[in-house]
C-alpha cells in the first residue's frame, strides 16, 4: 500500500472532487445515455465519464503532482513517483443509474488518507480525514455514529465470485441462521457500504479481491474504520492488500455474528 503524507486540506479536496461529480450524475440524470461496452456484462454511460473528468479538473488542480486511478481513465500519473494515488470511482451503481434508480454513489479517495463519497440524490456527502468520519449535509456536519439497530445486511451479488465455491454471498440469504439474526438487502452500490458507518444499516458483505485498493470500495473503507466499525475480509483477516471479500460491521457483535454465518457456509 501507498503511504501517504495527509494535507490538512485534503479533505477538502476530496469533497470537492466528489461533489464535482455528484453534480454532472444529478445533472444527466433521466437522459437516455449511450453505453460504453467494458467487456462481461459491466458498461459505462457518458455521466460516467464527465463526471469522472470533473473529478479530475478538481484534483489537478489542487494536486497536481498525485497520480490518480480512475474507474474510466484508468491510472494517470506515476504511482511511485507521486506516493501519494486518489482513487476515484465517478458513479458506483451505474446499472441502477441506467434505468433510472437513483442508488448510486460518486467515491473520491486519497490512499491512506482523506475521502468522500456523496449521494447525489440526497445531497448527503459522507466525509472522512482518515481519523475521524462525519456527514456533511445542509451546512451542517454531524459525526458518523455506525449501529446495528436496524439489523438490516446489504449483502452485494454481482459477479464474478473469486472465493466460489467456498463462500458464495448469495448463499447467505438462504443461510437459517443469518435470516434469524439479519434483514438482508441488495442495494449493488458501495453507497451501502457508507450506510454501515452512517448507522443506516448493521453491516455490509461481499466477495472480490484486493478491495481496500479498488476505486470502488476505498472510499467506504476508509469511512467506517473512521467511525469505528469492524472491517475485514471474509476470512476475518484485517482488510488490505492480498485479503480477499469484505465484511463491514457496525459494531464487534454483529462483525462475529456474521463471520460465524460465513464460516459455516465455507
Amino acid at each position: 500500500m501507498i503511504n501517504s503524507v495527509v494535507k490538512t486540506d485534503d479533505i477538502e479536496v476530496a469533497i470537492a472532487a466528489a461533489r464535482a461529480g455528484a453534480d454532472v450524475v444529478r445533472a444527466m440524470y433521466g437522459r437516455l445515455l449511450t453505453r460504453i461496452d467494458k467487456g462481461a456484462g459491466d458498461f459505462a454511460t457518458a455521466a460516467d465519464v464527465e463526471a469522472e473528468r470533473m473529478i479530475l479538473d478538481v484534483i489537478r488542480a489542487a494536486r497536481p503532482d498525485d497520480a490518480v486511478l480512475g474507474e474510466e481513465g484508468g491510472q494517470q500519473g506515476a504511482v511511485d513517483a507521486a506516493a501519494r494515488q486518489w482513487l476515484v470511482d465517478p458513479l458506483c451503481g451505474t446499472l441502477n443509474y441506467a434505468v433510472g434508480n437513483m442508488l448510486v454513489a460518486v467515491n473520491v479517495a486519497l490512499r491512506g488518507g482523506a475521502a468522500a463519497v456523496v449521494d447525489p440524490f440526497s445531497g448527503e456527502t459522507f466525509c472522512t480525514d482518515g481519523e475521524t468520519a462525519w456527514l456533511r449535509h445542509e451546512g451542517g456536519d454531524v459525526p458518523l455514529a455506525p449501529t446495528p439497530a436496524t439489523r438490516l445486511v446489504d449483502v452485494n451479488l454481482d459477479p464474478p465470485f473469486p472465493s466460489a465455491p467456498g463462500f458464495r454471498a448469495v448463499d447467505l440469504l438462504a443461510d437459517p441462521e443469518f435470516v434469524e439474526r439479519f434483514r438482508p438487502r441488495v442495494v449493488s452500490t458501495t453507497l451501502a457500504l457508507t450506510w454501515v458507518a452512517a448507522g443506516k444499516r448493521a453491516a455490509y458483505v461481499t466477495d472480490g479481491d484486493d478491495l481496500s485498493g479498488s476505486v470502488h470500495f476505498a472510499a467506504g473503507i476508509a469511512l467506517c474504520l473512521a467511525a469505528g466499525c469492524v472491517v475485514t475480509g471474509i476470512d476475518g483477516a484485517p482488510i488490505g492488500q492480498g485479503g480477499r471479500g469484505l465484511v463491514a460491521a457496525a459494531d464487534a457483535e454483529t462483525h462475529e455474528l456474521l463471520m460465524s454465518v460465513v464460516r459455516s457456509r465455507r
